[in-house]
């Protein structure tokens, strides 16, 4: 396995301040302490376009590289755990490693399972402990599926929030993760290459907006969280985004998902407190 990589920076507060703007939310104090998964737009790797592949992955150099070269990456989901406040303003450092791999065989094929972590620190202390899970499969040829026309579109209701998918939201948010994947962008490679129907709306993007719905029903902690998502099915430009944060009772928990305008869950995500 590749050694692990560390990247430290001080975290600015141009990024905070894009993607508030970009998923039209509110900014919160960001030198008290970011938001729930806001630290994707921080400490970012930036590989040369050199060591890009056709797909836009990096093909060496970065964690995780792919196990073969021509291998498809797909998120599949993960676990944040926030340990304290990660503070704009201040240095941070991010210590990223493969921990796990695993070999399967799906309906579709080979899989490799990848498991990498994510350790970010700040005045000396553990403030995010991350695990995210990625799978590669076979590039295999396959025609783009047809869009069923008699499909019935679902509103959102009351305690729903509908985000509108576009291309223009989906570049913006793959410059601002510095994520060069292909699928999110560029249509022609994404249907013809890799066999989509459409741009395909990034799994961090959903489990973003999962964890701002947990705030907006009033998650407001920045730290003491433990958020599991997962994506559950690929989800489209076309077929719009709308997502929901339910809690218990004392609050102590919520569920959140994502579904598309016809109601077809993508994602889904449970938030809670650390023990």
């Amino acid at each position: 396995m590749t050694p692990p990589i560390e990247r430290t920076e001080v975290l600015v507060p141009g990024p905070a301040e894009a993607l508030a703007a970009l998923l039209d939310v509110p900014l919160p104090d960001i030198v008290e302490g970011l938001p729930l998964l806001w630290h994707w737009i921080y400490l970012l790797d930036r590989p040369a376009q050199r060591d890009l592949g056709a797909d836009g992955h990096p093909t060496h150099g970065g964690i995780p590289e792919p196990p073969e070269p021509g291998r498809r990456r797909m998120f599949a989901g993960g676990q944040v755990r926030t340990l304290a406040p990660l503070r704009v303003g201040e240095p941070a450092t991010r210590r990223t490693e493969v921990v796990d791999q695993q070999e399967k065989t799906g309906r579709t094929g080979r899989l490799t399972f990848v498991t990498v972590n994510h350790r970010i620190t700040q005045r000396g202390i553990l403030v995010i402990d991350e695990r995210q899970d990625l799978v590669y499969r076979d590039a295999v040829a396959t025609a783009a599926p047809a869009q069923s026309a008699e499909l019935t579109e679902v509103p959102a209701a009351q305690d729903e929030w509908s985000v509108p998918i576009t291309p223009t939201l989906l570049f913006r948010y793959s410059a601002l993760t510095y994520n060069g994947h292909r699928i999110h962008y560029d249509r022609d490679y994404a249907r013809d290459i890799e066999g989509y129907p459409g741009l395909v709306t990034h799994g961090p993007l959903q489990a973003t907006v999962m964890a701002e719905a947990a705030r907006a029903r009033g998650h407001q902690a920045i730290s003491g969280l433990v958020f599991d998502h997962r994506s559950v099915a690929p989800l489209f430009d076309n077929q719009g985004l709308v997502v929901r944060a339910n809690s218990n009772a004392d609050d102590s928990t919520t569920t959140t998902s994502v579904r598309d305008k016809y109601g077809r869950i993508t994602a889904k995500g449970a938030l809670s407190l650390a023990h």
